[in-house]
């Protein structure tokens, strides 16, 4: 019992640990540009550059998270890629010049690149099969209820006169971040630390480039993720030019998502869990597409009030194939990840949405100015195309990756069925 106890604390402060940071990550997200130019006076043209530059920067290390996870375990590095988010923020105010703003941009970059990979190999070395994908179900669930709750703080800063707002948005970014930081310090290491095991020859980077049936769902995900991007980037432009429905409307489409998500993510990750989880996934992308496909018709076939009505039903048809996409594609790239590599491997994953999230503002912004159906179509190609490499990954990754985590772990049930 006192086993038990101990990891129910652990999940408790992991998954408390990851609504705080969301909570930081919905402050800043929403307001980066403007956030980074009230405090610096910089141009935003030469803000835009130096973000991108820092992004792209801080590509290059995410290599380096993955051996550092490897030897430190999730939870040490975890602790690290908080706290220099807090110290990053905490820095903000105090950049008075270019170079120190793109250092500081850095700093921010990386903690933001590497928290995901340390935070997806902590979940990893504290639980296996279906209790692996319930705690990564809650993580994603009170990640978006963070995020949410975070834009709200984020447009009550606005509100306030000249940059007071700005200034306590980094202070309050910095305590954010360090309270999350000790958060994860507070989970026993042994709990947060994965059973270390000698790597095997060809071991390292060259291991997981070997891999086929892991690098297939890494590309697979790669093409799925740009339906995750449209949603901040693309949408709220068509809606309002090409639909013809009000701004404030147009935010309310990526509120509906975000309350759904969080309320019903948990739920969905139950029912993921009944069948394969490539099949699963796929079957989501599919969702995407029928979406996207839903999406291109709007222009032609609402108006007025039914428009409305149109987009915010689309939008939940949006939303369902993320909820049963996310689960699965989730647990397939921890599951697959051998133990001593998992760090490795996940970095490797990441880069799949950090390379994404990189290039989609030029792609997607390309096929807004083609023509209202190009955009929908390409991301339906896309998703889809990353479907069919999901089917085709089924046929060479190990069963127990693939297949029904509540039958591979029945004898964990009972132990498990106490996070609920």
């Amino acid at each position: 019992m006192e086993d038990i106890s101990c990891e129910l604390r652990t999940r408790r402060r992991l998954i408390t640990a990851s609504l705080v940071s969301s909570i930081g990550d919905g402050i800043y997200v929403p307001l980066t540009m403007l956030f980074v130019h009230s405090l610096t006076g910089l141009s935003l043209t030469s803000i835009g550059v130096g973000l991108t530059v820092a992004g792209l920067c801080a590509l290059l290390f995410m290599p380096v998270a993955g051996i550092l996870i490897d030897r430190f375990s999730g939870r040490q590095v975890l602790i690290g890629v908080l706290a220099l988010r807090a110290a990053g923020f905490a820095a903000y105010p105090f950049a008075d010049s270019y170079p120190a703003f793109l250092a500081i941009a850095l700093v921010v970059a990386v903690g933001m690149w590497a928290s995901s990979p340390s935070q997806h190999a902590l979940i990893g070395e504290i639980s296996q099969g279906a209790e692996r994908d319930r705690l990564l179900a809650w993580d994603r669930s009170l990640r978006n209820a963070g995020m949410g709750f975070g834009s709200l703080v984020a447009a009550g800063m606005l509100a306030w006169n000249g940059s007071a707002g700005f200034i306590g948005a980094a202070v309050a970014l910095a305590a954010v971040f360090a309270v999350a930081a000790v958060l994860v310090s507070r989970i026993p290491p042994g709990q947060g630390r994965a059973t270390a095991s000698p790597e095997r020859p060809g071991g390292g980077y060259r291991q997981v480039l070997a891999d086929r049936p892991y690098l297939l769902i890494t590309t697979a995900n790669f093409l799925i993720a740009f339906g995750y991007t449209t949603q901040a980037i693309a949408l709220p432009i068509f809606l309002t030019r090409d639909v013809g429905i009000p701004d404030a409307l147009a935010g309310a489409v990526f509120a509906l998502n975000t309350v759904l998500v969080a309320a019903l993510g948990v739920p969905a990750a139950r029912l993921t869990l009944r069948g394969r989880r490539t099949r699963t996934a796929a079957f989501g992308a599919a969702v995407f597409a029928l979406s996207f496909a839903a999406f291109a018709a709007l222009p032609r076939l609402t108006s007025g009030a039914g428009a409305v009505v149109a987009v915010l039903a689309v939008a939940i048809l949006y939303t369902a194939g993320e909820l049963v996409h996310s689960a699965p594609s989730q647990g397939l790239s921890i599951h697959a990840a051998p133990d001593h590599l998992r760090g490795r491997y996940l970095s490797v994953y990441q880069l799949s949405w950090s390379v994404c999230r990189t290039i989609a503002p030029a792609l997607l912004g390309f096929l807004l100015d083609a023509g209202e159906w190009h955009l929908w179509t390409v991301l339906a190609l896309l998703v889809l195309t990353g479907a069919a490499i999901l089917l085709c990954a089924e046929r060479v990754l190990p069963s127990h990756v693939v297949g029904n985590a509540r039958k591979a772990t029945a004898t964990t049930a009972p132990q498990a069925a106490g996070t609920r």
